[in-house]
């Protein structure tokens, strides 16, 4: 009887509780932080935090609806429109969709609700949320450093995106001519290709002072703007130039666009996506309209879609579906579970995480007859095979679509129109990405003892030490992809990697199903939405996820390659040093901060894993997890701030 049993204490710190193993009590523990007791192996324990008057409740989204829209604006970003209709090209066409779903529903989805579910469930961010199993919370400082370093080389495409936006303003597009200061002499506006199949024309002037011969070294006007223009590219890595000013200034004005849609948290972040969200599908529906009325769609589609069974017996095609299903989901970056963290604790994330699923896979298949009912326009106006026009990445964002838009007629009108979709798409992945760095870094300072302003000046110094580091992808560095592409492809490359997020969602599986509990979790996820979901998720974050993470991850590692840009360009060995160094600044967040916790606590072994492993509960799990009890106060009338109740009771 909790009015019997009352035990005040005065240590500070929080009280202690848990859910029993098998039939759901509550066992008293020490205060948290007196670092005097262990639970015994037998009991499942943990630790009540911030259990006195000065708590503070955590705030949520206005709307469910908020949610679900900055979950679309973050998860749906760059990846689905200018990666996937690429690898789905390369990898088979329609039979690329084959490997692709397994793995959604094998991979995808139960991490992607996992990870909604837990930070649900904790009310926490990507580093508290883990006080589920404390001994694993490097968990959350891996996820915390992948998602700075996405953060700080991300919004790159963003200041360029915008460059183009701002050029896209002028009666002749900038990139559609060969008479600017940029242009060379191998300056070409129109291959003539078909001039120059006769093999004996080699010498046959076909354009100005351009023959045949030198048709194999002339370069588009779009490829000279975006690399002597946008990028202005040095010689190598280990060459330093110039700042590029106006990119600059570009710079500058996304990192402010992103502080004031963040500043304020999910009140206002959660207004903001309803538009950068949805917009961005507004103008795919206007481009594809207008692509497939030009000549040269309906070859671009078919090349699209068109199945090539031969592709599934080829480990690269389940390779690619498995990496572009964990990067375009924004698995193990931390910010899916700060934005579960702001929902209500009732609130169903079982059936969100399958709409917000069906929403990320099918705008990436969407996109795919955009992109390519574009392409085939271009590659009909060339009079070449749509392979040689099928980009990736930057070079279809900045080259192929920019070159197919220049061919239209009222061209400026469709590159404006375009980049002003890249510009949202990626602005409100960027924001939400900060909004779950900054809601980690708050949440390590709970209580309302602090800074009125804290949130806001978290923000202001993010934004600022993310913009510091930036500085180095604006200057002339030999080769990065702006100036400092060479250093904004080794921040893609190694920091936010495939292997970074593989490893990262490896071991969260492993921890909710094998240390805290599969069907644990499972049975607060029912105690959250009212019933247990399907099996199928327990199986897969205990045993499928987990092997298919490892095994992609395995096949990176056996088949890794060397760093390049172009093909041409090799990184010399410092600059693959300083690519590892940033990948394993995370992956060895989780064994370094694992071994420091063991080596730390006292006892033998079984008996600090049990202690390390007992989750460290929130106050909110007292309203929920025992129904009896209205609030803490109304059990110490008159306690001080530093008082906390310890009790026990049967639910």
């Amino acid at each position: 009887d909790l009015k019997k049993n009352p035990l005040l204490l005065s240590n500070g710190g929080g009280g202690g509780y848990s859910p029993g193993a098998a039939n759901g009590s509550l066992v008293p523990l020490a205060v948290a932080g007196s670092g005097s007791a262990c639970a015994g192996p037998d009991k499942k324990a943990g630790v009540v935090t911030g259990a006195g008057p000065g708590y503070q409740e955590r705030e949520t989204w206005t709307r469910q609806m908020d949610f679900i829209m900055s979950c679309v604006g973050f998860a749906v970003g760059l990846g689905n429109v200018w990666r996937f209709p690429y690898l789905c090209y390369k990898n088979g066409g329609g039979v690329f969709l084959i490997p692709y779903l397994l793995i959604v529903f094998v991979g995808g989805i139960p991490i992607f609700f996992l990870e909604i579910a837990l930070g649900q469930f904790m009310k926490a961010g990507s580093i508290n949320v883990w006080n589920i199993a404390p001994l694993f919370k490097g968990l959350g400082y891996a996820s915390m450093v992948i998602v700075f370093f996405c953060n700080t080389y991300y919004i790159m495409v963003l200041a360029w995106g915008f460059y183009y936006l701002i050029k896209s303003f002028n009666a002749t597009l900038p990139w559609s001519t060969c008479d600017n200061e940029w242009n060379t002499p191998s300056c070409m506006e129109f291959f003539h290709h078909q001039d120059c199949n006769n093999g004996s024309l080699a010498n046959t002037t076909i354009s100005g002072n351009m023959t045949c011969a030198d048709l194999a070294n002339a370069r588009s006007p779009i490829i000279e703007f975006w690399e002597n223009k946008v990028l202005n590219i040095s010689s190598g890595l280990e060459e330093t130039g110039e700042f590029n000013w106006e990119l600059i200034l570009c710079l500058m004005a996304v990192w402010v666009m992103v502080y004031f849609c963040v500043w304020k948290g999910v009140k206002s972040t959660g207004k903001i996506v309803y538009f950068t969200a949805t917009f961005p599908y507004v103008v795919l529906i206007i481009l594809l309209v207008r692509g497939v009325t030009l000549p040269g769609a309906y070859d671009g589609i078919m090349y699209y879609i068109k199945p090539d069974w031969s592709k599934l017996g080829e480990a690269q095609v389940w390779i690619d579906a498995g990496t572009q299903i964990f990067f375009s989901y924004a698995i193990g970056l931390g910010a899916l579970t700060a934005l579960g963290s702001y929902n209500r604790f009732n609130n169903d994330c079982y059936k969100d995480a399958f709409v917000l699923a069906l929403i990320n896979s099918g705008t990436s298949f969407f996109a795919g007859f955009v992109v390519f009912s574009i392409l085939g326009f271009m590659a009909a106006e060339q009079g070449v095979d749509i392979s040689q026009v099928a980009e990736s990445g930057p070079g279809l964002a900045f080259i192929a679509y920019p070159m197919a838009v220049s061919l239209m007629p009222v061209a400026p009108l469709w590159a404006a129109l375009f980049f002003f979709m890249l510009l949202l798409l990626g602005l409100d992945s960027q924001f939400v990405g900060v909004e779950g760095f900054v809601t980690g870094i708050l949440d390590l300072f709970p209580g309302n003892n602090h800074h009125r302003y804290k949130r806001e000046i978290a923000v202001a110094i993010c934004c600022l030490l993310c913009f510091i580091i930036d500085l180095s992808m604006v200057t002339q560095l030999s080769l990065s992809l702006q100036g400092g592409m060479y250093v904004f492809q080794l921040f893609d490359y190694y920091s936010a990697s495939g292997m970074t997020l593989l490893w990262q969602a490896f071991w969260e599986c492993i921890v909710v199903a094998w240390v805290y509990g599969a069907d644990r979790f499972m049975d607060d996820i029912a105690r959250m939405i009212g019933y247990r979901p399907f099996p199928w998720m327990k199986w897969c974050w205990s045993f499928i996820t987990p092997c298919v993470c490892m095994g992609i991850f395995l096949f990176h590692l056996v088949n890794y390659k060397p760093l390049t840009y172009n093909n041409v360009y090799v990184y010399p060995w410092w600059g693959e040093v300083i690519g590892w160094c940033l990948a394993l600044s995370s992956m060895l967040c989780i064994p370094v901060s694992l071994l420091y916790k063991l080596f730390r606590a006292k006892g033998t072994f079984k008996e600090r894993w049990a202690h390390l492993t007992n989750p460290v509960w929130g106050v909110h799990h007292l309203e929920y997890m025992a129904p009896d009890i209205k609030s803490l106060t109304s059990l110490s009338p008159g306690t001080d701030d530093n008082k906390v109740i310890i009790f026990e009771s049967v639910m």
